[in-house]
């Protein structure tokens, strides 16, 4: 959510500036700008919609100076408006924001009573008119920001840009990330690695809390208190921040076409034959009594599809929640609880909040992330990245296979470690895990007859998905993919369900899609099938060969997918659910790498 970059450069910094926030497209956005100084005076230019529009506007209104700051806005407070959009402006200070200002209307009704009115309807400037109240106060630009930064309540991350001040930046962050790129003679800020690779390989992650003054010649970072502290400076691998569409029309389809390729490499780094190779610290599952497993979204799904499997195989008690509800519940911990959190971004922020409340009630806490430099990796006792690579798509797809694999063998380590899984069926079942990506070629080589059915479905303005058992979280996952991308209504619900209320909706104008591999329940989802065809309801069955040979006539629209291992197909149904959406979405003409209202990493609430 929200891009944030800044730059201390020996060239003219405004293109430098709208290309690192292309590299940012991927986080969602609704407006763009950027503010520069040049010969001590600020300026900026903002529009609204896409970068090109931004873009257009600098062709004709040209901003120089090597100095500045630029942001992609995802709108909170305050519709998607040029005056809303950022950096904001409040005498001499321009200031980007990415967050929520909590008390942002007290610190308003406080600065009116001075004289200082806003111009937009954001919390963002508020930020701004209070720094420049302390300016006017006789106070520095460092000492009014960091006087600024200790009267905001919320989460943000903050770059401030002064007038008259060509070689300082000053930037925090409480909540949300922000990272500092080290170069010769030029110094960055940005909001992940993915900004700053193309100007630097060397990133230093600020802390929660943290702030710093930065010039070309360095950056001192200092805690809230104003401590100065000292943060590690890492080398980042430029190749995996690379982000381009490989010949595709959209990432999204890229990173489906992916996964492949990702899952073997994800493998390849956690087995080592029929070893299972994690982290240390490692876990012992043997002592552990119970799981929370906290996510939201996407990765809600994959913990709901984890819980089978912990369950299941390990006979190992699992909890699962929201994080934007379990951090207001305030559940009680026991002893013997083990707490994963699941995050693509690993910045997600009722996640991490979640994570927080944990810290010190549970034994051990755990963290499946895509971003081992990430806050939830950091603040966990062992964090176990799932090797997916950069996701553009904002709707998540080989960051959700990769999620599943990482829990699969987490389930399998607890299953060994509790005594309810032998060495030579943990030794099959890694067989069948490692042959899943040529199951996913071979489903990937199905995709012309997937586009065929999704044209049809995205005639449809509702949609239902069913599914038993493990496919039920990936049903909740495919109606998630089909609203968010195609901006079809769709509906999951447990086939067992649909008698005790949702076949109220079933008619000739409503498909209903089955997720339903060959297995131990599917004679009772053959029946749940049969009773949506006795009202006239259209059935999309997606499911193996013999599964469809024994569902018989009257489907409407057929799947097949090769055979898999129970256990493993969630991982091999997800794609058939991302590729339905995907064509259903180009079918329309939506936008499906930023579809409208939706970010790729929520790091507000």
């Amino acid at each position: 959510m929200c891009g944030i970059i800044g730059v201390l450069g020996e060239h003219e910094v405004a293109p430098i500036l709208v290309e690192a926030l292309k590299r940012l497209e991927y986080r969602g956005y609704d407006s763009a700008g950027i503010a520069t100084v040049n010969g001590g005076r600020l300026d900026r230019r903002r529009a609204v919609g896409k970068l090109v529009n931004l873009s257009d506007l600098l062709v004709h209104e040209p901003l120089a100076g090597k100095a500045g700051i630029g942001h992609t806005r995802w709108a909170t407070h305050g519709a998607p408006t040029t005056r809303n959009a950022h950096p904001h402006r409040a005498g001499r200070v321009s200031v980007v924001h990415n967050g929520i200002i909590e008390n942002f209307r007290d610190l308003r009704a406080e600065l009116g009573e001075a004289g200082l009115q806003p111009e937009s309807d954001t919390d963002t400037e508020t930020v701004a008119m209070l720094v420049c109240h302390l300016l006017d106060s006789g106070k520095t630009p460092v000492e009014a920001a960091h006087g600024a930064l200790m009267r905001l309540e919320g989460a943000f991350a903050l770059a401030f840009l002064f007038e008259g001040e060509d070689d300082l930046i000053v930037a925090a962050r409480k909540g949300s990330p922000l990272a500092v790129g080290h170069g010769d003679g030029e110094m960055y800020v940005g909001s992940d690695a993915i900004a700053l690779a193309p100007l630097t390989d060397r990133i230093t992650y600020l802390e929660e809390g943290d702030w710093t003054v930065i010039t070309r010649k360095g950056a001192e970072i200092f805690d809230m208190a104003g401590r100065r502290v000292n943060r590690e400076t890492k080398q980042v691998w430029l190749d995996a921040t690379r982000v381009d569409k490989g010949g595709y029309k959209h990432f999204m389809a890229k990173e489906i076409a992916d996964q492949p390729g990702v899952l073997a490499d994800a493998l390849a780094a956690y087995l080592d034959g029929d070893a299972i190779l994690l982290p240390d610290p490692g876990i012992d599952f043997s002592r552990i009594e119970r799981l929370t497993l906290v996510a939201c979204g996407t990765a809600f799904y994959a913990c709901l599809t984890a819980k089978y499997w912990f369950e299941k195989m390990a006979r190992l008690p699992v909890e699962v929640d929201v994080a934007s509800e379990f951090r207001y519940r305030e559940p009680p911990i026991l002893p013997g609880t083990a707490a994963v959190f699941v995050s693509q971004s690993g910045e997600t922020a009722d996640t991490l909040a979640a994570l927080r409340y944990c810290r010190d009630k549970a034994d051990t806490i755990l963290s499946v992330v895509n971003v081992e430099t990430s806050s939830i990796a950091r603040e966990s006792d062992l964090a176990l990245p799932i090797h997916a690579g950069i996701e553009v798509g904002v709707a998540s797809t080989k960051a959700f296979t990769c999620q599943l694999n990482v829990l699969l063998l987490l389930a399998i380590t607890a299953a060994c470690a509790r005594g309810h899984m032998s060495q030579a069926e943990k030794s099959q079942l890694l067989a069948e895990l490692r042959a899943l990506p040529g199951l996913f070629n071979a489903t990937l080589d199905r995709s012309a007859d997937i586009e065929a059915a999704a044209r049809k479905i995205a005639e449809a303005r509702d949609v239902l998905f069913l599914g038993r058992g493990l496919m039920y979280p990936l049903a909740l996952e495919g109606a998630l993919k089909l609203k968010e991308i195609s901006y079809i209504h769709a509906e999951a619900y447990a086939s067992g369900e649909l008698k005790h209320g949702p076949i109220a909706l079933i008619d000739k104008m409503v498909p209903v899609i089955v997720m339903a591999p060959r297995d131990a329940l599917f004679d009772k989802t053959v029946s749940n099938m049969q009773e949506v065809m006795a009202r006239g309801g259209k059935v999309c069955l997606i499911s193996d060969a013999a599964g469809l040979a024994q569902a018989g006539d009257g489907i409407w629209q057929g799947i097949t997918l090769p055979a898999v291992d129970d256990r493993l197909a969630p991982l091999l149904y997800a794609l058939p659910a991302q590729l339905l959406a995907y064509h259903a979405a180009v079918a329309k003409g939506t936008d499906v790498d930023q579809p409208r209202n939706l970010a790729k990493s929520v790091t507000v609430e």
